[in-house]
């Protein structure tokens, strides 16, 4: 959801897909993180992993702003997941193109956010090279075939111009469905 000055931007996708990342590149203050010792190593081999959210926050120039809300990436977190998409303007997936897992981290997470196309989605694949056209292909023909047709961006999530892509395109998203909102 939007108000007239900010929107809310949820960031979802499996552990160690980039998500605290991601919004630390944005935020404009020190992302409010709650990680936690990694107990679960042999599904993503990295020291922390989130717990409940990860929070940071964009000014804009002209004087709104966006909260970036991220979740916990392991299913056993996943009670955390509507609470943090409530009111959520559209949806930033990112998922982890080297994963043996991707399609099923794919479908976990579209089943769980797309709600039916409503909400205004876009997917960040990291961890590939930018002309991998096989797998974003995969990933776009997966989202089709459940009527999403959604973009599929390549996106290293240490770069800020890369997060700020995904954001971009996702506030286009998001304006042109208030649009058709407007026409009805």
């Amino acid at each position: 959801m939007m108000t007239s000055d900010e929107f809310k931007i949820l960031f979802t996708g499996p552990m160690g897909a980039g998500k605290t990342t991601a919004i630390g590149q944005l935020s404009d203050d020190d992302c409010v993180s709650t990680d936690v010792v990694n107990t679960d190593l042999e599904q993503c081999d990295k020291e922390m992993t989130t717990a409940g959210l990860d929070y940071g926050y964009i000014s804009l120039p002209d004087g709104s702003g966006v909260r970036l809300y991220g979740t916990p990436g392991q299913e056993r977190f996943r009670f955390m997941w509507p609470i943090l998409a409530n009111n959520a303007a559209g949806v930033i997936l990112l998922l982890n193109g080297e994963h043996p897992a991707l399609e099923a981290h794919l479908d976990l997470y579209a089943d769980a956010f797309a709600n039916n196309g409503d909400t205004p989605l876009v997917v960040g694949i990291g961890r590939i090279s930018s002309d991998d056209f096989a797998r974003i292909d995969r990933v776009t023909e997966k989202l089709a075939a459940r009527q999403l047709f959604v973009p599929v961006i390549s996106v290293d999530v240490r770069e800020r111009d890369d997060v700020l892509l995904l954001v971009e395109t996702l506030l286009c998203q998001i304006e042109a469905s208030h649009m058709e909102l407007m026409e009805v």
